[in-house]
């Protein structure tokens, strides 16, 4: 099996539990991006060891256009650029396209040679499985993660961590691992 520090990144956690942030339900992206650089330390932590942080609405301009990205990182342990986009609702799939170009032009006109090309992620509410996997988001570099600003009813967070680990051992079904963690 060959290892692509993309798939390193694909079995990150997922959702992000963001309740230090204090915020309510219902809230904008601004919202979500002003509490998240309030408590940058503690958002760094939940994405992992390694990150720094570099712009917020890092400002791309392509021809006369200009765009804003959310979030910008740097991993040191991935060696490549991580954008983070905010939404605060159900994924949609154009949010495909909009990442596509943000990654493309950090490639292009950021990145430093030895850096392996950005990832992306698409922070919402909700996310749907299916139209992930058949927008094959991986390929390009693109990860979804859901974000939770309160902790759900108990319920609730057991149906999700059931779904979660039993997308965990499809995932190994599927790559053919033993449960030794040898390949088949």
């Amino acid at each position: 099996m060959n290892f692509y520090p993309s798939t390193h990144w694909k079995n990150r956690k997922n959702p992000y539990i963001l309740e230090f942030l204090g915020l309510p339900e219902e809230h904008f992206e601004s919202d979500l991006e002003e509490a998240i650089l309030k408590e940058i330390e503690k958002f760094i932590l939940e994405l992992g060891s390694g990150f720094s942080f570099m712009a917020r609405q890092k400002r791309i301009s392509i021809d006369e256009d200009h765009y804003y990205l959310d979030l910008l990182f740097f991993s040191r342990k991935l060696k490549r650029m991580i954008a983070i986009e905010i939404k605060s609702g159900k994924f949609k799939p154009e949010y495909k396209g909009q990442m596509e170009l943000y990654l493309n032009y950090l490639q292009r006109y950021e990145s430093y040679e030895g850096e392996l090309p950005p990832l992306g992620i698409i922070l919402c509410t909700e996310k749907s499985p299916h139209q992930i996997e058949l927008l094959d988001l991986g390929s390009s570099g693109i990860h979804v993660a859901e974000y939770w600003t309160e902790l759900p009813p108990k319920k609730v967070f057991e149906r999700k961590i059931q779904e979660i680990i039993t997308r965990s051992q499809n995932s190994v079904n599927r790559l053919g691992f033993c449960k030794n963690g040898t390949e088949d």
